[in-house]
């Protein structure tokens, strides 16, 4: 299913392509090829001479349809901002939206009650899923609950226990796993990566993630993380050199750095930033373990809101506060 780690899930459901139910909630790490698994998987439903092992033929006119991203049978809803749709208000740019709004749910409402154009199934693919907002996902349930005849959904979510759980229990989960560590590396050598090892360890195991950072991404992180892990961190200072920087990035890196030094801390180890592993190993000295874990913790919940703080500023000014009380071990003082 184009990527050759994700081959046996693809072999596995195209053997039984026939009796898939109408709702798949395909989930794994962001940056493993979910997404062009779906792909595959849409073109594969919907090819009118398909292979001996169900894969799409590449030539009838349905594939050729998909190709051009133009086959009325598929409709795909992902947000504004990923699909590079901007919209103007009152002659100015309206930021676009991180969100799957309700309006793309109700407007595939004609589409899965009238017959397909081919004579075949259709195909709803949304990506990712866990950006559908609340009314989004109800209006969603009940197409999910009632579906037409062979109308298909193929959900791909990177952080799936964020739908909601009506949605989820309504779905069959198939669970897509990163790709052996040889394997990855192989693939980003073979794209022409210098240091795959580095890129695979920031991107915890994800081949796709790690061909994306370039030359800014490695820059920026290394000011942001040497900014953090001096002594005498002055936290207002930090959020106003990086009060530009995209929130959900600043987020991914405390992240992966929290993690490290909770990691070392109990094992020795460092796994998402071992080129600075000796700057962790300091940093670990002066921090309560305890603290540690709950300031992670605190991250990882972040993320839930991060794509869309109330103020971005404001945002990453308490972050860095609190990560500076961890560094001073002061107990921290969290929201619930």
């Amino acid at each position: 299913m184009h990527y050759s780690w994700l081959k046996p899930e693809g072999d596995a459901l195209l053997k039984r392509k026939d009796r898939l139910p109408h709702a798949l909630l395909l989930r794994g790490p962001q940056g493993i090829g979910k997404l062009a698994f779906a792909e595959a998987l849409a073109r594969a439903l919907l090819c009118e001479k398909p292979g001996p092992d169900g894969s799409a033929c590449g030539q009838c006119t349905a594939c050729r349809w998909m190709e051009q991203g133009a086959h009325p049978d598929f409709r795909r809803l992902e947000p504004e901002s990923l699909s590079g749709q901007d919209e103007s208000e009152q002659g100015g740019e309206k930021k676009a939206s991180v969100q799957i709004q309700v309006e793309q749910v109700r407007g595939i409402a004609g589409f899965i009650n009238i017959s397909s154009h081919r004579g075949g199934v259709k195909v709803v693919l949304i990506h990712p899923a866990e950006t559908l907002n609340n009314n989004a996902a109800n209006a969603l349930l009940k197409n999910l609950e009632e579906p037409p005849p062979r109308t298909y959904f193929l959900l791909v979510a990177h952080r799936w226990h964020q739908l909601p759980p009506t949605i989820r229990s309504r779905c069959r989960h198939i669970t897509l796993p990163p790709p052996p560590v040889e394997a990855a590396r192989d693939w980003l050598k073979q794209q022409g990566l210098r240091d795959p090892d580095l890129a695979l360890a920031q991107a915890g195991g994800a081949p796709l993630l790690a061909l994306k950072f370039d030359e800014e991404y490695w820059r920026e992180r290394e000011l942001f993380l040497k900014a953090i892990a001096g002594d005498g961190l002055d936290a207002l200072s930090v959020a106003e050199q990086f009060r530009d920087q995209e929130p959900a990035l600043i987020v991914s890196w405390l992240q992966k750095w929290s993690y490290d030094l909770v990691c070392h801390k109990m094992t020795g180890r460092v796994s998402y930033n071992p080129d600075l592993a000796a700057v962790i190993s300091a940093v670990a000295e002066r921090i309560d373990p305890l603290e540690a874990v709950r300031f992670l913790r605190h991250v990882v919940r972040l993320q839930r809101i991060v794509s869309h703080p109330l103020n971005a500023r404001l945002f990453l000014e308490q972050l860095l506060l609190t990560y500076a009380a961890l560094l001073r071990r002061r107990p921290l003082e969290l929201a619930a």
